[in-house]
């Protein structure tokens, strides 16, 4: 049996290099960005891409017959077809642009969920992000159908065993997280897409913490939809992208009217356009998927497995040493977890521990993170969190620790 190839080590100094707002000082500190969940930082390639396309090519798309229109339409769907090869769809037409995975996710609720009636079931989880609940909530809401929880375990991992008793012939739709936010837990996304199609129901899972840590085949784990966004990846914010199958994009009506999602309207009918078009009413993002096909280029030229190795290892140093802290309890210790450090200290609220840290130039989440089940499912308010991306270091880990043992010292 061939072996497979060894993984080449990233380097984080060379990647951090390329990122230009780490390049400064925090409260004399020099800048350590820990709060790559909540969004990441962007490479000179994304802004040198965006800003390009305003100098030179900026203009509406699909409309005009004018050179800058035809294009900005070039580049523009040139970055779907650069998207549809990193999420392995089948073709273009499976992937629409979006504000971002909670948009996406509100497509499908809304466009979907027409289909959706009273006595059926929404099956979700306790590790949700906000994003992935009230959607759902609101459509149980407008249709009558039932909002149901898989149960988590002590360590933040979904029991598949519960997770299955809940499914039946009702359940039309499981929407699970890929990557939970706040806890870290990656779930089994082809073996709960299995499980919810042998009972007839459509899957969609939210990738927007998974796309720049591993990567991701929609055929191959199976789901029906998947959505993410660019500012979890490297890219611009306000522009993300949902998944869907050919076939039933097809069947779903659309979600917005307006501009370019028509082929004909009259005061009594109108004609909608083909896919994806049909999904994105009105002029786009124009720069946001050129600045996401930068940033995909860019993900994949260091490449996921070394990303992943690389994170990896931060996240088994940084829970070593954060653990050896008197007081520190971590949160989300699922096996196989992925670049996602959450924490408590005894006697102290998870915002004095981020506004200490902060004095010494490192930027952490504290908070509930849009995802207050979670908080509730462990007893707590809030944790403080910090999560990983390709350009964190070492070095990076050890200026978190020695922040956080001040803040022991402070709160003695």
């Amino acid at each position: 049996m061939t072996a497979a190839p060894a993984v080449k080590p990233l380097d984080p100094t060379k990647v951090r290099a390329e990122i230009p707002i780490l390049h400064q000082e925090i409260r004399g500190n020099p800048l350590v960005y820990l709060d790559n969940a909540a969004t990441t930082q962007k490479p000179a390639a994304v802004i040198d891409a965006v800003a390009d396309f305003y100098r030179r090519d900026n203009a509406n798309i699909h409309r005009g017959v004018h050179t800058l229109s035809q294009r900005a339409t070039d580049a523009y769907e040139g970055a779907r077809g650069r998207v549809r090869g990193f999420l392995g769809a089948a073709e273009d037409a499976e992937i629409v642009f979006v504000r971002g995975a909670t948009e996406g996710i509100n497509l499908v609720a809304n466009s979907l969920g027409r289909s959706i009636g009273a006595g059926d079931e929404i099956l979700i989880s306790w590790m949700e992000h906000h994003s992935n609940i009230v959607p759902w909530q609101l459509l149980c809401e407008r249709t009558g159908a039932v909002l149901k929880v898989a149960p988590i375990d002590d360590t933040g991992a979904l029991i598949l065993e519960e997770f299955e008793k809940l499914l039946s012939e009702r359940t039309k739709v499981v929407a699970m997280v890929h990557q939970s936010n706040s806890l870290g837990t990656v779930n089994p996304v082809r073996e709960i897409t299995e499980r919810a199609h042998a009972v007839g129901a459509k899957v969609l899972i939210d990738g927007a913490q998974a796309t720049s840590h591993r990567a991701v085949d929609v055929r191959e784990i199976g789901c029906d939809f998947y959505v993410t966004s660019a500012h979890k990846m490297f890219g611009p914010s306000g522009i993300g992208v949902l998944y869907g199958r050919r076939a039933l994009l097809e069947e779903m009506p659309p979600w917005q009217g307006g501009g370019d999602m028509i082929l004909t309207v009259t005061f009594e009918k109108t004609e909608y356009n083909e896919l994806p078009h049909k999904f994105e009413a009105g002029t786009p993002h124009l720069s946001g998927p050129i600045g996401l096909a930068a940033a995909i280029d860019w993900i994949e030229a260091l490449g996921l497995d070394a990303i992943a190795a690389h994170e990896d290892d931060l996240l088994r140093y940084g829970t070593e040493a954060l653990s050896e802290i008197p007081g520190v309890t971590i949160v989300g210790t699922a096996p196989g977890k992925s670049s996602v450090l959450s924490f408590t200290m005894d006697g102290v609220h998870p915002h004095d521990i981020g506004t200490i840290v902060d004095q010494e130039g490192v930027a952490i989440r504290t908070g509930h993170h849009c995802t207050q089940p979670v908080m509730d499912r462990f007893g707590i308010p809030a944790t403080a969190r910090a999560s990983f991306a390709a350009y964190n270091t070492r070095e990076d880990v050890d200026a978190l620790v020695r922040a956080v043992r001040k803040v022991a010292e402070v709160f003695a």
